[in-house]
């Protein structure tokens, strides 16, 4: 079974959005959902701990360190990690069957697209463990340090054109403020569990709040 200090030689701690700190807390919550939810315990922290080895300063499905690619990994990172699943998981001798259900955990907890849907509700508890981690003050703190990262402002004042359709403007940042409205503030209507639901409703909560006094402090209106 691979463990939390496995976990920290194949994660950086040099990425503060998905690096080992984010891994860890997902980790956690995952396991606290399983346990709610009745989910194969095994299977979720498995999943937890790999969903994102291959999400770009980490290590690749080689076992060693790559050069940072970010945008890059970030659109088949849950492709990469799934396979390097596969091939961690086989060599502790796990059974074919329950090495895919750790890969279809980590292929379907991605956001952005849909072209795995968590069907297991191991997959349902990793997706909500993972999105939970991308709300709440956790949330807009890693929005805000993938914003400076990214050489992105913290605050820009949304175009219209991005408010009515999502698209941005000519010239127009996306902005930690962007991304809460783009994606953030929409993660609580996709949980899937009970106990997932009922977290992301006061993580969400906190999270607007924290975000409109935000936009206030940088139109200068408080």
């Amino acid at each position: 079974m691979p463990t939390l200090e496995d976990a920290r030689s194949w994660y950086t701690s040099r990425d503060p959005v998905h690096g080992l700190d984010h891994v860890v807390r997902v980790y956690n919550l995952a396991e606290r959902l399983a346990k709610i939810e009745g989910a194969d315990i095994e299977i979720v922290r498995a999943a937890a701990l790999l969903h994102d080895i291959g999400g770009g300063l980490n290590y690749g499905i080689s076992g060693e360190l790559e050069s940072p690619k970010v945008s890059e990994n970030r659109l088949a990172h849950h492709i990469i990690s799934a396979q390097f699943a596969g091939q961690v998981l086989e060599g502790e001798g796990w059974s074919g069957l329950r090495i895919q259900a750790v890969q279809h955990c980590i292929r379907a907890h991605r956001f952005r697209g849909n072209s795995e849907i968590p069907a297991t509700i191991e997959a349902k508890v990793l997706f909500d463990a993972d999105k939970l981690d991308a709300i709440g003050a956790i949330g807009a703190a890693r929005a805000v340090a993938y914003a400076a990262r990214a050489d992105k402002p913290v605050y820009a004042e949304p175009s219209e054109t991005f408010l009515t359709t999502g698209g941005k403007a000519a010239g127009e940042a996306h902005s930690a403020y962007h991304e809460n409205i783009f994606k953030l503030s929409k993660i609580k209507g996709r949980m899937y569990t009970v106990s997932g639901k009922a977290m992301a409703e006061e993580r969400h909560r906190f999270m607007m709040s924290y975000f409109e006094r935000l936009a206030a402090e940088a139109r200068g209106e408080i």
